[in-house]
């Protein structure tokens, strides 16, 4: 894509997601098999996680040709720890989108909604994600997707995915 005042080519955009793609929760899923659900232990925890290999790698490849974009489920009151995890991995740098601390919609529908307006602007290459109904929607709505199945997941952090808004 050529940008109008520059004539400069822009690179296309590979999404990835963190949780379940980058990131391994496995380790702090028992937050989420209580009732109520500790969605602060949760998400407090996220600094200690693992990254995962495959979803690494694929990261790292996408960006030899593609800007990368971080499109998390995270509430944006994480944004600094998440930051820190990022750089202390060596991910490649991009920025980071994340859910407004009070946005409890479903990620299938927020995450289309960024990959929608993304676009608009831009060649969305791929995006990488652990969440079916999340990839569902995307490829209903022509995106190319890689559904990221090397994470360990509970049902208690599907349905914070899916029913809850939460991640």
């Amino acid at each position: 894509m050529t940008t109008k005042k520059t004539g400069a080519v822009r690179r296309p955009v590979a999404v990835f997601d963190l949780d379940g793609t980058l990131a391994e929760t496995g380790h702090r899923q028992h937050f989420l098999e209580r009732a109520p659900k500790d969605w602060n232990g949760f998400f407090g925890a996220a600094g200690d996680d693992t990254p995962l290999a495959e979803g690494v790698r694929l990261a790292v490849a996408a960006a030899e040709e593609c800007d990368l974009l971080y499109l998390t489920g995270r509430p944006e009151r994480c944004r600094r720890d998440t930051l820190a995890w990022l750089a202390a991995h060596g991910l490649p740098d991009g920025p980071v989108r994340m859910r407004r601390n009070e946005d409890r919609r479903p990620a299938r529908t927020t995450k289309l909604e960024v990959l929608r307006e993304l676009a608009r602007q831009r060649e969305v290459r791929v995006l990488v994600d652990d969440d079916e109904l999340v990839c569902a929607a995307a490829e209903r709505a022509g995106f190319r997707v890689v559904r990221a199945d090397w994470a360990s997941t509970s049902q208690a952090l599907k349905d914070g995915q899916g029913r809850e808004g939460r991640t």
